[in-house]
């Protein structure tokens, strides 16, 4: 017998968390918790900042939201720089 599971497009969950009295950020999660332990922080960047720019194309744009993504992303985008 042959079991095989279907990998993920994106390894990472992206969700806007906070009110809108405080400040938003942005939670993430893994979609497959057995590879977690594979992969490396630029890997993981990686998976944020596909997570951070699928968010965005879906999230209605309300000023708060939009903020805070672009926010995010550009951190991570600084994150990948440094690391290389």
């Amino acid at each position: 017998m042959n079991i095989d599971f279907a990998e993920a497009s994106s390894l990472v969950i992206a969700k806007l968390c906070g009110c809108k009295e405080s400040r938003r950020k942005v939670a993430y999660s893994l979609l497959n918790e057995t590879h977690g332990l594979c992969l490396d922080k630029k890997d993981i960047i990686i998976g944020q900042l596909e997570a951070c720019e699928k968010l965005q194309r879906y999230t209605p744009d309300d000023n708060d939201n939009r903020i805070a993504l672009e926010r995010e992303v550009r951190e991570l985008k600084m994150a990948l720089d440094l690391m290389t």
